[in-house]
């Protein structure tokens, strides 16, 4: 695992993270994963390309969005 977690790090970096997806998530690839990288920290990644760059955000970050997407707030952005 890496000491301090960058936006844009290789997710190759963050050695011994266990990445998880949503069981909604299709068989095609179509998958964010999240990972948590230390006690304030949670990367997110592409699954169609889990060497490449991981976005790491604070919980604080990750349950603000969580919030949102609950009460709808983006649900414009997919229908």
């Amino acid at each position: 695992m890496i000491t301090k977690a960058r936006n844009g790090v290789s997710a190759t970096e963050l050695r011994g993270v266990d990445w998880r997806k949503s069981t909604h998530s299709g068989a095609v690839g179509n998958c964010v994963e999240l990972a948590e990288v230390d006690h304030d920290a949670i990367a997110l990644r592409n699954s169609r390309f889990p060497e490449g760059p991981a976005l790491v955000y604070t919980r604080a970050e990750i349950a603000a969005f969580v919030a949102g997407a609950k009460d709808g707030e983006f649900d414009d952005l997919i229908g």
